[in-house]
């Protein structure tokens, strides 16, 4: 029996079948932003360390960011669950809350996190903001999307057979 003819039978794989370009694409679209965001961190990172050579520095903080945004971009890419799709809107959001907050708000240190207030707008920076938000909202239709697909069909195994969506 070809593919073709096997998801004739199952109302689940054949919902799969028409989203699943859709779905593949949104994974990769939320890859590409986080990718792009994870980059620019790390290219900006050793200049904005300097301010702190010896301690937690805004580049130490740009540069964990790029690892976390790097892992949730290959999480969401690999996986295509809820949880990663979950992640990668956390991930996003929280750095673009996070670029937008310290440039209009000027924020003391708190503890080891230094006072990152920067009033300005520039490419990278702007860059990032927009890459952010992007994949942020990406990830949160492809959270819904999934949700709402595996809520219509109860008892259907999700993506690589979980149940939970995970």
């Amino acid at each position: 029996m070809s593919a073709s003819n096997s998801s004739i039978g199952s109302g689940r794989t054949a919902a799969v079948g028409r989203n699943a370009p859709l779905m593949l694409t949104l994974r990769v679209v939320i890859a590409v932003t986080l990718g792009i965001d994870a980059v620019i961190h790390l290219q900006l990172a050793a200049n904005y360390q300097l301010a702190a050579p010896g301690g937690i520095g805004q580049g130490t903080l740009f540069q964990v960011q790029s690892v976390v945004a790097l892992a949730a971009a290959l999480y969401v890419l690999v996986r295509g669950s809820r949880l990663s799709y979950l992640l990668a809107a956390a991930i996003a959001l929280a750095a673009f809350a996070a670029v937008v907050l310290y440039r209009y708000v000027d924020i003391p240190a708190i503890g080891p996190i230094p006072s990152m207030y920067e009033p300005i707008w520039y490419f990278e920076k702007t860059l990032t903001a927009v890459v952010e938000a992007i994949g942020g909202a990406l990830a949160i239709v492809g959270f819904l999307l999934l949700h709402r697909q595996q809520r219509r069909e109860p008892g259907t195994a999700g993506p690589r057979g979980q149940r939970d969506g995970t």
